[in-house]
């Protein structure tokens, strides 16, 4: 063990990601990765074994470990404190209609909001619970105890040498947890089920949850992705991460919590005692992509079309509502192309793309705003959307705040990794790491582009799928 050293461990859905850091300025040492079983149900040792190989040689040099993980995930536990199903992941929608059931009984979307932050959707855990009541009742009545992927993994390196444990972020995830009271309602989480269950102790930010028991190593309480990835990139109030994958997040930390009633803004709590409401969109990455296939060009040269394109593309609007959307909540929508004429251009067509792209990102970052009352200062723009040219010198233009982009890293180990620094040093506040290779891009505002963008998406709000 060397005591400058701290691993940050990130399971998602995919593969387990290790980051061994310097615990005074965030440095990268060492790193390893191993990958996930697929599906949207896995065993859930099979994270346990994956923890194991990325971090092999790695976790004996740390002084301090934590774990952030994949959210929202079932890991039902029997007697005998070992899996009694695979654990259903938050991809896993099979318990959409018991979402519906749930909200309902808890007296609609505003009462639900108001007792856990956020109006249930399939993805969170109590749902699941709910599911498998209905479904497999033997099942749920062998579950005593319920964990989250990240408490899972975080026993597991304790050795499991006392009662496991949460914290406020990932626990905000479940459906049974109070934003408002900070605490648990372990009364839904019966309900969901049919009966008591035991939850893990929620421990504070910076708490030292456990020990390695092979090398006495710092086990922090760990937390959500996304809470892990916003406390990697050293967000403060005020900013919003915007993350541009095969779908699209926008998420702010603020001291407000939240209770949306439309659904928009799920109501998480972050990794440092704040709160972290957040947005999704199901169309990012995946609208320059098609744009790209459309055109026959590779991702660089759809920026440079985008780039020789005007604001506003000439008056041509793209919805990019591709597969349904859930931001606004379009599940039967298709994208729109409004605008074509026998002028239109290939910079014409790149350039919307791009623009609808983020002006559907606006509108999340509206929904946080209005949600949480308060106003963004910046953007930090992540994801493979943000290698794009042409996202980067327009996202400024559209979303009309500065837009900083960071070098690629894993910001939700490295997040880990300097909540486990946190832990070690026993300080007030997690050590202020340096953000290397960032880039802030700053622009004239378009509202005209979000203009025509808005009256195009009030005009097929009517539409027909």
């Amino acid at each position: 063990m060397t005591t400058d050293l701290v691993l940050g461990v990130d399971s998602s859905t995919q593969s387990t990601k290790a980051l061994l850091l310097r615990a005074d300025d965030g440095s990268t040492v060492a790193s390893g990765r191993q990958a996930h079983p697929d599906g949207t149900e896995v065993d859930p040792r099979a994270w346990l074994a994956a923890v194991d190989a990325a971090a092999q040689g790695l976790l004996s040099r740390a002084a301090a470990v934590a774990v952030g993980g994949q959210q929202h995930g079932l890991v039902a536990l029997g007697d005998d404190d070992e899996p009694v199903r695979d654990a259903l992941l938050w991809n896993d929608t099979r318990s959409a209609p018991s979402a519906d059931d749930l909200i309902a009984e808890m007296g609609g979307p505003q009462a639900c909001a108001d007792a856990v932050g956020s109006v249930l959707v399939a993805s969170f855990t109590a749902t699941k619970l709910r599911w498998v009541r209905d479904n497999e009742p033997q099942v749920a009545q062998r579950t005593r105890r319920v964990l989250l992927p990240h408490d899972y993994l975080t026993w597991h390196l304790t050795g499991r040498g006392s009662a496991p444990t949460t914290d406020r972020g990932d626990a905000s995830g479940t459906g049974y947890w109070s934003p408002r009271q900070d605490a648990w309602r372990p009364e839904l989480a019966a309900a969901a089920l049919g009966h008591d269950v035991d939850l893990p102790r929620v421990a504070g930010p910076a708490e030292v949850v456990g020990h390695v028991p092979s090398s006495g190593a710092v086990v922090g309480a760990g937390t959500g992705d996304n809470m892990a990835a916003a406390l990697g990139l050293g967000a403060v109030e005020g900013d919003v991460v915007v993350s541009i994958g095969t779908s699209g997040v926008a998420s702010m930390v603020t001291t407000t919590c939240s209770a949306d009633a439309s659904g928009l803004v799920a109501g998480f709590a972050d990794a440092t005692g704040r709160f972290l409401p957040l947005v999704c969109t199901l169309n990012a990455s995946r609208v320059l992509d098609l744009t790209a296939r459309l055109l026959g060009v590779d991702h660089d040269r759809l920026s440079e079309l985008a780039l020789a394109g005007v604001p506003g593309a000439n008056g041509l609007t793209l919805l990019p509502y591709l597969d349904g959307e859930r931001t606004p909540n379009r599940p039967d929508a298709s994208g729109t192309l409004h605008g074509l004429t026998s002028r239109t251009t290939p910079q014409d067509l790149a350039r919307a793309a791009v623009e609808g792209l983020l002006c559907s990102l606006a509108d999340a970052v509206d929904h946080l705003t209005e949600a949480t009352g308060a106003a963004p200062r910046r953007v930090l723009l992540v994801g493979g959307g943000a290698r794009s040219a042409a996202v980067c010198a327009l996202a400024p233009a559209v979303l009309a705040l500065p837009v900083v982009v960071p070098a690629a890293d894993e910001y939700v180990a490295r997040g880990a990794a300097r909540q486990a620094a946190w832990a070690l040093s026993g300080a007030s506040e997690p050590p202020n790491w340096p953000m290397p290779d960032q880039r802030t891009y700053e622009a004239e505002p378009t509202p005209d582009v979000r203009a025509r963008y808005a009256e195009l998406k009030d005009r097929t709000a009517t539409w027909a799928p």
